[in-house]
């Protein structure tokens, strides 16, 4: 039996509104989390130009997700007005574990795919837990996002914005204090406002 056409076109329409939900809850983080907070200060540029990718995709598989990642490198490669991709996983990758194996698995393949010195890999996940640091601990929420994703990071670009920004060094460690100073309340508030955008 032949499929209907209608609702095939719908699923399709339904899948779309969906992804632009997830783009949209996605954006808000951006904006009012990392960008507020100052969390990276490279980010208020590049989301005031347009020049974030958000691209959902519905990988479960690190196989899959390995090769959407190399997909993405190629867009940048093809696109220099995308200075950075956000590839979320909204249906894989729950696990914090099995994440951290995708992350392990993703550095390597850039560097086995020539991309080594080109891009680089940041990592983001709702359950983020700083090695050594306790579940509840508010500095989390730096690298706790909506849904996990890969960001995929022109090192070029890093390496010359870092060069002219005063003690680079001490970032990581002023994110922790802002983190911390607002408290793991209003860290999961803003995160949970974000989540909470309708998909549809």
């Amino acid at each position: 039996m032949s499929e209907n056409p209608v609702s095939s076109e719908q699923a399709r329409s339904d899948q779309s509104m969906i992804e632009q939900g997830v783009i949209k809850q996605t954006r808000c983080w951006v904006k009012t989390v990392i960008v507020e907070n100052n969390f990276c200060p490279f980010a208020r540029r590049e989301l005031e130009r347009g020049s974030i990718r958000y691209s959902v995709k519905p990988d479960r598989a690190a196989e899959s997700a390995l090769k959407t990642m190399i997909d993405e490198c190629v867009q940048l490669d093809n696109n220099e007005a995308i200075e950075t991709t956000l590839l979320i996983f909204p249906e894989g990758f729950q696990g914090f574990e099995d994440y951290l194996e995708l992350v392990e698995l993703a550095e390597g393949l850039l560097a086995d795919q020539g991309y080594e010195s080109v891009y680089q890999v940041a990592s983001f996940h709702p359950d983020y837990c700083f090695a050594g640091a306790e579940q509840n601990d508010a500095a989390n929420y730096t690298n706790r996002s909506p849904y996990p994703m890969l960001h995929l990071i022109r090192e070029a670009s890093l390496e010359q914005a870092l060069d002219n920004y005063p003690e680079p060094e001490k970032i990581p460690e002023r994110n922790i204090e802002r983190a911390r100073e607002l408290g793991l309340e209003e860290m999961q508030r803003r995160l949970e406002a974000c989540c909470s955008i309708d998909k549809r």
